[in-house]
């Protein structure tokens, strides 16, 4: 074993391009450390759904350049497959480690391929590449981000020519053609031949983000924003401008790009202590609300004055938020969520008379809808202009939240009083998250397993009226490894995160509220009724 592994090893050392990645490996050879090649060598990076995201380091376990570079020719050679030679292919990229070499390499190949390929002219938020890909007519577009997870990950995600993410079975067809390649040397790298695009897809992209707004719309709300030490500050600010709005506030400390995110322990505004410096700032500045973006800037975080305290709105209520907002101007088109999210976005579809929506998890479903005008997820992503991005947007959201901040203070009102609103006219959805990051992947598979063969029957008192194993798929969805639980005034869905070690429950519970003075007694119940179905599940799932 210790031998087959050191050949293995060396194998992969005599094919790496990148000098760092060589000699990390060989001094993993030279000490004989059996159990760090083992976890290097125990399989490859899965290429899914998701497309690639991983640890950066050396070997088939982890994210470099030896792993981007059979990706990127395994994806060319299943474009070529679907049809005429020469389509163009764009490539963004974030300010991670590694991440403009990775875009480089992923040229390269693409042009050795026979395809065209150009790179955006730096590290620009991931709407901005899959807006590229729709502006250009590309077949394909790929970026290179880790999106929020910790600072030693990166990754690799790809977008089809409607400029939506790949779902199944496109995901398999890549993953077969990246298997079939025998050796890197087969892999044709030229130095150059490929384009390096100018500002121009940038100013497009601006240029489509005036169109979320209403003209003559009200542009006086006051923001603080964070970038997270990620790529949107340049361009939120840009954007903000155009508008009109006044210059948000920025929190000095994160507002460079930084690969190290030195001030955060996840990059991630829903993680613990990701907000303390905005909240800081917010404390000193007196905004409306305060914006954050993830590192990649696709994902919004939305915080407000609550009382004397400045708290995050959860990704449910800003989709609300949205939902309504869209509706009150006049919105035409389907509104769409993944099956994690709250119910109350089907409320408000359906007062409104408007078709809704249910998908899988992830903007990859979400963004196919046919007639799609409106669609979000709980894990803060918004899709609000979907001819223009066929995927979450942090950038046109941040845009649509102000703008709705600025039309509520016109009124005297603020966003908390619009959230009272729709819970006294739907019912008040309530909702949190369960999760369970784990070292050890196989105590999530137990966890599933427990609850398949021992499902509970009750939770937090309330009889479990219809449990779905999601593995068969539904009437509306395609399987997929979840399990759905149906309560007398909650929901409850438990799966496996897609790009995270974690196991993740979503719970929703809907107290009925008959006038804004039940507000505080509803309020009472729904956090009363989350804590104990949290602790039943814990249980039940043995975590």
């Amino acid at each position: 074993m210790h031998d087959d592994l050191t050949a293995r090893a060396k194998v992969w050392l005599a094919e790496d391009p990148d000098r760092e990645t060589r000699d990390e490996l060989a001094e993993l050879i030279d000490a004989g450390d059996v159990s760090e090649l083992a976890a290097r060598f125990s399989g490859t990076l899965q290429f899914g759904t998701a497309g690639l995201r991983g640890e950066l380091g050396a070997g088939p376990m982890r994210m470099n350049r030896s792993v981007v570079i059979r990706a990127a020719a395994g994806l060319a050679a299943y474009l070529k497959k679907q049809g005429p030679s020469g389509g163009l292919v764009v490539i963004g990229y974030d300010a991670r480690h590694k991440s403009a070499d990775f875009a480089r390499d992923t040229a390269a190949v693409m042009t050795g391929a026979g395809l065209r390929a150009a790179v955006l002219p730096r590290p620009l938020p991931t709407p901005v590449l899959a807006f590229a890909v729709r502006h250009l007519g590309a077949v394909a577009g790929v970026e290179v981000t880790a999106s929020h997870n910790p600072p030693r990950d990166n990754g690799y995600k790809v977008y089809l020519g409607d400029g939506s993410q790949i779902v199944p079975p496109a995901d398999a067809g890549i993953a077969a053609e990246i298997d079939a390649i025998a050796s890197l040397h087969d892999v044709p790298r030229p130095d150059s031949g490929w384009e390096i695009l100018d500002e121009s897809v940038l100013e497009a992209y601006l240029a489509r983000t005036d169109a979320v707004l209403a003209d003559g719309s009200p542009r006086t709300a006051r923001t603080v924003y964070t970038a997270m030490h990620g790529v949107g500050k340049d361009v939120l600010l840009a954007a903000f401008a155009r508008a009109g709005f006044p210059e948000p506030v920025l929190v000095a400390e994160q507002a460079e790009p930084d690969p190290d995110f030195p001030t955060v322990a996840f990059p991630n505004p829903e993680e613990p202590g990701a907000m303390d410096l905005s909240f800081a700032r917010a404390r000193a500045t007196d905004p409306d609300l305060v914006i954050a973006n993830d590192p990649d800037a696709d994902r919004c975080a939305v915080a407000v004055r609550d009382g004397g305290e400045w708290r995050m709105l959860r990704g449910d209520e800003v989709g609300a938020l949205l939902a309504a907002h869209l509706v009150r101007r006049g919105a035409r088109g389907v509104f769409a969520e993944s099956i994690v999210s709250s119910s109350l976005l089907g409320r408000i579809a359906e007062k409104a008379g408007l078709p809704y929506e249910e998908t899988l998890t992830g903007f990859k479903w979400i963004a196919r809808v046919d007639g799609l005008r409106y669609g979000y997820e709980e894990a803060l992503g918004y899709c609000v202009d979907p001819e223009g991005v066929r995927d979450k947007d942090g950038i046109t959201a941040a845009l649509l939240i102000t703008e709705l901040a600025s039309q509520l203070k016109e009124e005297g009102r603020t966003l908390l009083d619009l959230l009272d609103d729709l819970a006294v006219e739907h019912g008040l959805h309530a909702t949190d998250q369960l999760s369970v990051r784990v070292q050890d992947l196989s105590l999530i598979a137990d966890a599933m397993r427990r609850l398949r063969e021992q499902p509970p029957t009750e939770l937090a008192g309330l009889a479990i009226t219809r449990a779905e194993d999601l593995t068969q798929g539904t009437d509306r969805l395609p399987p997929t490894d979840g399990l759905r639980y149906t309560l007398d005034g909650a929901r409850v869905i438990v799966r496996p995160s897609g790009t995270e070690p974690k196991l993740k429950c979503y719970l929703e519970v809907v107290v009925p509220v008959a006038t804004h003075a039940g507000l505080p007694v509803a309020h009472a119940r729904a956090t009363e009724l989350l804590t104990a179905i949290k602790r039943d599940l814990s249980a039940a799932a043995g975590i």
